[in-house]
């Protein structure tokens, strides 16, 4: 199966010349989902609704695993992963970040912190987007500063008896699983798998998103909340485990800005192209030129750090320092690359239909999720000079 829509146009070093085989598949597959996305997704992101039907035919395409080993499923390798994000969110972020919620966060933390009963248990259904997954560690005080979350966890007999409040919590009210973090009595924090029915769980929709309108985020509170002992996942015992999972989703949300940035870029251009002033085609203006460069070289820069941070992770030599830059680079890129496509596409620049819109604001939110901008800089930045700012 081959696809490779990153042209000599837009991809000049190659960088993906050389993937597998399997890889590419994936990325086809991924690829095959505008097909069914795109001539609806604008009226779902104007209404603020969620459409979980978009997200079966995600199920339907294989995409939802995120290179995790799910049994009856394709295995990724980290840049066949990258890719599918990367040509999820080229189509819409709404719709990559639904996956990357699923995949990236709640069944990763599975099968990363999880007993192979849980694995066994959740992972094939979630895969298959038979059963929604979220991921709960933000709160409503503690966003960047997670690692003070205050949601407690009190064992009582064979049950956990969990309080607290989480928010912006992608598919947490979408009827499935949250893995909760929360504080046990010794100090440290676990992660719990917690029903959605489960009494003393109650979520709400935030309404009045500005970007990412096409999925919903939750405000959660959890109230004498009680679930059985067995839904702790055992191998998350400190804050440094919950780490483990945020170091690989902060590359995901690289691939996404590399998605949202590349469909700006080609709209932009192919409006150059045709649009004609003073008679003639923007194309074939100095400055235009200038800018679509601009944007081009952005984008390899992109393509070039995605690849390499993938090649870290498969090599198990992926830093937290590493990951911050991938996602601080390619968020500010990606920001620069759909301001200029707003503004060479004028006045139509700011309406749904020519799609540019939609992601501008939507790449604001990945700016901000996985670790904002400041945040991602100040973990750079204790590497650089041996000193932690988050200090007292």
């Amino acid at each position: 199966m081959s696809h490779n829509p990153f042209n000599n146009t837009i991809d000049f070093f190659g960088t993906f010349d050389d993937i597998t085989a399997e890889d590419r598949a994936a990325w086809a597959r991924a690829h095959s989902f505008r097909d069914v996305c795109l001539p609806v997704i604008n009226e779902y992101w104007d209404k603020g609704e969620y459409p979980t039907d978009l997200v079966a035919e995600l199920a339907k395409r294989d995409v939802l695993t995120d290179g995790l080993d799910v049994p009856g499923h394709d295995k990724m390798s980290a840049v066949g992963s990258g890719l599918v994000i990367a040509e999820l969110a080229r189509t819409d972020a709404s719709m990559a970040t639904a996956a990357a919620v699923q995949a990236g966060l709640a069944m990763r933390s599975i099968d990363f912190l999880g007993s192979q009963e849980q694995k066994d248990k959740y992972l094939g259904p979630m895969a298959k987007g038979e059963l929604f997954g979220a991921f709960g560690l933000t709160e409503p005080d503690h966003g960047s500063d997670s690692i003070a979350l205050e949601t407690t966890a009190v064992r009582d007999g064979d049950e956990w008896v969990i309080n607290g409040e989480k928010k912006w919590i992608g598919n947490g009210a979408a009827g499935g699983i949250t893995v909760v973090f929360a504080r046990m009595e010794n100090g440290e924090v676990s992660a719990f798998v917690v029903p959605q029915e489960t009494p003393g769980y109650e979520a709400t929709v935030i309404r009045g998103k500005l970007a990412l309108r096409a999925i919903h985020q939750a405000h959660i509170v959890l109230k004498d909340c009680r679930i059985p002992a067995e839904n702790q996942l055992e191998g998350a015992q400190s804050f440094k485990d919950v780490a483990r999972v945020l170091t690989a989703t902060r590359t995901g949300v690289a691939w996404l800005a590399l998605g949202s940035a590349m469909a700006c870029y080609e709209i932009a251009a192919d409006y150059a192209q045709k649009r004609v002033q003073f008679g003639r085609e923007l194309a074939k203006s100095q400055i235009i030129q200038q800018r679509l460069t601009n944007m081009a070289v952005d984008l390899n820069q992109m393509m070039l750090m995605c690849r390499r941070a993938a090649a870290l992770d498969e090599a198990g030599t992926l830093t937290g320092e590493t990951a911050s830059m991938t996602k601080l680079h390619n968020t500010r890129a990606a920001r620069r690359i759909a301001a200029e496509a707003r503004d060479m596409l004028g006045g139509v620049g700011i309406l749904l239909e020519n799609h540019v819109a939609r992601h501008f604001a939507d790449v604001e939110a990945m700016h901000t999720y996985e670790g904002t901008d400041t945040v991602q800089s100040l973990i750079i930045g204790r590497k650089i000079t041996g000193f932690s700012a988050y200090n007292k």
